[in-house]
């Protein structure tokens, strides 16, 4: 019978707003520094180091859109998309240390809290806003399309929240006197840090995996295969991403007895992929009947490669779109 594969490309992620924010973010991380040091804050130095992790985002993510648009090679013949989730999981680690150190040293400070300058910790953190404000607004485009954006604008984002936090902060302890609040801003900022890293590794770790990507369901895409005019059943179905938005698809489909153009059969399950699921990079093997893959539970040993390069009415033509 035959194979069919497609391929789609999809347009190279923009680099300007991740250096501008860049650019914003790095300037005001050494004047965020130098301000905590100078307030004894711990909200603004915890803040400042939150900020320290957008800095390294963004620096890595604008990498991994440079490594990511080097072309497929003999050794890697997907090409280096991969190499942003792993700058994405690589950022999410970062964020939980900084997000624990926090929490660490606010119980410390909460204990002795120390005199804290609440003028110049609230002109900073409003600046804070500012940058992240900005750098927020450069970053929203891009945050649905790719994975590793997502986690420089989540980062920003929470980072943002923090600014918050220590105006909050400083506006409390300039007319209270509390000094304490300064800690328990910390805290917050570090509770509030942790869930969003959990989201963001949970999501690279699940592409790293080859998981089904998120919003898509396995069995959803079998049924809507079934269907098409000439499937008489479909097995051995994987769909895993790339990267961001670049999903893929093998499926071994055997076809009904009847049907007398097996290239028209191939070309209509291609587009409902790609149309229904979004899914451009597709492999389907067609088959009069089912090989030994077709077991629920199959391997990935000699034998089961054996079995099914032994097995009936299989022929091989590859086809690029």
């Amino acid at each position: 019978m035959g194979s069919g594969h497609s391929h789609a490309a999809q347009p190279g992620q923009s680099e300007r707003p991740l250096w501008i924010a860049l650019i914003l973010t790095t300037a005001f991380l050494i004047a965020e520094i130098v301000g905590g040091i100078l307030t004894n804050s711990l909200a603004l130095i915890s803040d400042a180091a939150h900020m320290f992790t957008d800095t390294a985002a963004l620096a890595i993510s604008l990498a991994a859109i440079r490594i990511g648009k080097r072309p497929a090679d003999s050794e890697r013949t997907f090409g280096y998309y991969r190499f942003e989730i792993l700058a994405a999981a690589f950022n999410a680690m970062l964020l939980f240390l900084v997000a624990m150190y926090i929490l660490y040293e606010a119980y410390d400070r909460l204990n002795n809290p120390p005199e804290i300058q609440s003028g110049t910790m609230l002109l900073v953190a409003t600046l804070g806003l500012v940058v992240n404000l900005i750098s927020m607004k450069l970053l929203s485009s891009g945050k649905d399309s790719s994975l590793n954006v997502k986690g420089a604008y989540l980062e920003v984002w929470s980072d943002m929240l923090g600014s918050i936090g220590v105006i909050i902060g400083a506006l409390v302890i300039r007319y209270t006197g509390w000094s304490w609040v300064d800690s328990v801003i910390a805290v917050a900022i570090g509770l509030w840090v942790l869930p969003r890293t959990w989201t963001l590794l949970k999501a690279s770790m699940n592409v790293l995996l080859e998981g089904v990507p998120e919003g898509l369901g396995i069995a959803e895409v079998r049924e809507a295969i079934e269907r098409v005019p000439g499937v008489a059943s479909v097995h051995d179905l994987h769909v895993w991403s790339i990267t961001s938005g670049k999903a893929s698809l093998t499926a071994h489909v055997v076809q009904r007895e009847d049907v007398g153009d097996s290239q028209a059969l191939l070309l209509n399950i291609r587009r409902l992929v790609a149309d229904n699921y979004d899914i451009h990079h597709s492999t389907i093997q067609l088959e009069t009947t089912p090989c030994e893959q077709a077991a629920e539970e199959h391997s990935f040993d000699p034998a089961s490669i054996q079995g099914h390069a032994d097995h009936a009415g299989h022929e091989h033509e590859e086809k690029v779109r």
